[in-house]
């Protein structure tokens, strides 16, 4: 693939310094997009799960800050993020028409956004819903935005800090009713942190080129795709049994238990391959939507799980 010119990226319609903070070109849909709604949908879905794997009574408006909360913390993060990289997403293919790089937004709205929305997460969970689970918010925005979004750039290491503020939803939605960690809650820390780990190391691998036209570093990059195939694979396997650990935990029965072996076994059988030859972009992301079906499927049936085996 040639790799575009710069001119090539240069959006017709840029904002300029001296424009209105909000540009007769700005959408509400644009304002939505900077905090990536498909990522955040998943998040969603997996803080949900938390909650209701907790099992035990939760008040409606504390669940409701729960989300609300935890949503203001996405929303935030990933706006902050698009905006400290909106130069190098001007650079690549598929992110040279977010809202930033295409100049639909100014970055002084996008950033007064970012900071709003991440100044008001933190306080409605700590006081809505507990001072723990605030306390895990915080730590999942600050991470996410000062230590991973920077050190995308210098490190494939930076694969494995993100993984952090991305497996902590689900953690928070246990929190929210227990207050308190607990080993189901780590369990599905665990869950989202190795279960990460793949899914983004496909999308490495089917977006090469991408990431090195912005200078990121990635395992594929750095190592080639061969190594990042080999950790898809091993990692893929490892997630199988911590899937599995929360039955012995006695937070999920045997509809979860079903559908974590049969959605694992799919995953394993679509990622093994990578343990002697490399993934082309193409099974890359073949790879990748499996790990989305997979998490959407373990998730959904951790919910209808709770929900037949709970007490009426």
């Amino acid at each position: 693939m040639v790799a575009p010119s710069p001119a090539s990226f240069a959006p017709s319609n840029r904002v300029s310094p001296d424009a209105a903070p909000w540009p007769a070109e700005t959408s509400m849909r644009d304002v939505i997009a900077l905090t990536k709604p498909r990522l955040m949908s998943l998040v969603l879905v997996t803080t949900a799960g938390g909650i209701w794997m907790a099992g035990s009574s939760l008040a409606a408006e504390r669940s409701l800050l729960c989300v609300i909360g935890t949503t203001l913390a996405v929303a935030g993060a990933h706006t902050l993020n698009s905006w400290m990289e909106r130069d190098s997403d001007a650079l690549m293919e598929r992110t040279r028409n977010r809202p930033l790089p295409a100049g639909r937004i100014d970055p002084r709205l996008a950033l007064a956004l970012g900071v709003f929305w991440s100044l008001a997460s933190v306080p409605i969970l700590w006081l809505g819903v507990n001072p723990l689970t605030g306390l895990l918010g915080a730590i999942a925005l600050l991470s996410y935005v000062l230590v991973y979004t920077p050190m995308k750039s210098r490190s494939p290491a930076a694969l494995y800090v993100g993984a952090i503020p991305g497996a902590l939803p689900p953690l928070m939605g246990w929190t929210a009713v227990r207050n308190e960690l607990g080993a189901p809650g780590v369990a599905l820390f665990a869950i989202m942190f190795v279960w990460q780990l793949p899914h983004f190391l496909a999308i490495a691998i089917a977006c090469k080129a991408d990431y090195a036209r912005a200078s990121m570093k990635t395992v594929a990059h750095v190592s080639g795709d061969a190594a990042a195939s080999r950790h898809i694979a091993l990692y893929t396997l490892a997630l199988f049994p911590v899937t599995l650990s929360l039955v012995p935990l006695g937070v999920a029965h045997h509809v979860y238990l079903a559908a974590a072996v049969a959605l694992g076994l799919w995953f394993v059988a679509k990622a093994l391959p990578g343990l002697v030859e490399p993934f082309d972009a193409a099974r890359a992301r073949r790879v990748f939507f499996t790990s989305l079906a997979h998490l959407t499927g373990l998730f959904l049936a951790l919910i209808v799980d709770a929900w037949l085996t709970r007490p009426r």
